[in-house]
C-alpha cells in the first residue's frame, strides 16, 4: 500500500492541470533554447490558449456533473449510523492556529451536526488521516475530533486517523468497528467523489446510503463564460483527479465497477 500511496502522490504532482501550464513553459522556454523554434513557438502558444480557456470557461465542469450527479442525497427515515470521510480538513493549519480550519470540502464536517440532531440515535464515525507524504503527522481525524468537542458531539463520534486515501478509509473503518455493521448507514463525502467512495465500501462488502455534499458543477457542457483562473483550474484538477482516481482504483481490484451506479431496491 505504501508504493501505490506514494506512486499515486508522484504521479498527480505531473499531472495536474494546475501544473501543466508551468510544464508546457519550461518546455516551451526549453525549446527556443535548443533552436528548436518552431516547436517552442506551438508548445507557448497551446500554453497560452489553455491559460486564456480556462480564465474564461468553467471547463472542469463537463468532468464534475457527471459525477456530482450519480448519486442523489439519501435521508432515510432511521439510519444506524453516519460515516463522514476526512478530506475537508487543514490540519496543518489548525494546529498552527489552535482552531479547526477547513479547506474548499469543509461541508463534509459543518453538515455533520444536521444530521446528527436529525438522527439523534445513530452513531457517528469520521474516518481521516495524513494524505500528505512531508507532513503525515499533522492528521484530518485530529481537526474533526476538536469541531466535534466544539459542538457538543465528541462523546458521540469514533475517530479513525489513520487512513490515508479512501481505500484506507473503508478498511481501517471496518476494523475499528470489528466488522461490516448492520443496518443502513449513512455516507458523507463530496459529491464527485461519491462514486468511488460508494464503490470501495461496496467492495469491502458494506452497502452505504448516499449523502453527497460539497457540490461545484453548474453546466454540463463548459459553455459559460466564469472567469477565474485559479477556480476555473481547481474544479477541473478535482474532476480529472477523480476520474483518473475510478480507472485506477478499478484496475488494481479496489472497486468492482469503472463507475458505479445507484444500486435499485
Amino acid at each position: 500500500m505504501d508504493s501505490f500511496f506514494n506512486l499515486s502522490k508522484l504521479f498527480w504532482f505531473f499531472a495536474r492541470p494546475d501544473h501543466l501550464p508551468v510544464w508546457l513553459l519550461l518546455f516551451g522556454l526549453l525549446s527556443l533554447w535548443v533552436g528548436w523554434r518552431r516547436l517552442g513557438a506551438v508548445v507557448l502558444g497551446f500554453d497560452a490558449l489553455y491559460l486564456l480557456a480556462f480564465t474564461l470557461m468553467p471547463l472542469g465542469d463537463a468532468l464534475l456533473m457527471p459525477l456530482e450527479t450519480r448519486f442523489a442525497r439519501q435521508l432515510p427515515a432511521q439510519v444506524e449510523g453516519i460515516l463522514v470521510l476526512g478530506g475537508g480538513e487543514l490540519a496543518e493549519e489548525s494546529a498552527y492556529w489552535e482552531q479547526p480550519q477547513v479547506n474548499h470540502a469543509g461541508e463534509r464536517l459543518l453538515l455533520i451536526p444536521m444530521l446528527a440532531a436529525r438522527y439523534p440515535q445513530a452513531q457517528i464515525v469520521f474516518t481521516g488521516g495524513s494524505g500528505s507524504v512531508l507532513r503525515p503527522g499533522y492528521r484530518g481525524g485530529d481537526v474533526a475530533q476538536d469541531y466535534f468537542d466544539g459542538v457538543g458531539l465528541g462523546a458521540r463520534v469514533l475517530i479513525e486517523r489513520n487512513s490515508r486515501n479512501t481505500y484506507e478509509n473503508a478498511v481501517n473503518t471496518i476494523d475499528a468497528l470489528g466488522g461490516v455493521p448492520t443496518g443502513n448507514w449513512l455516507l458523507v463525502t463530496s459529491a464527485y467523489h461519491m462514486p468511488r467512495a460508494i464503490g470501495i465500501f461496496r467492495q469491502q462488502g458494506w452497502p452505504l446510503s448516499a449523502y453527497p455534499v460539497d457540490y461545484y458543477a453548474l453546466s454540463a457542457d463548459g459553455g459559460r463564460l466564469d472567469p477565474g483562473l485559479w477556480e476555473n483550474l481547481r474544479d477541473a484538477e478535482i474532476g480529472l483527479r477523480e476520474w483518473v482516481g475510478l480507472a485506477v482504483y478499478y484496475f488494481t481490484g479496489k472497486t468492482d465497477q469503472l463507475f458505479p451506479e445507484p444500486v435499485t431496491p
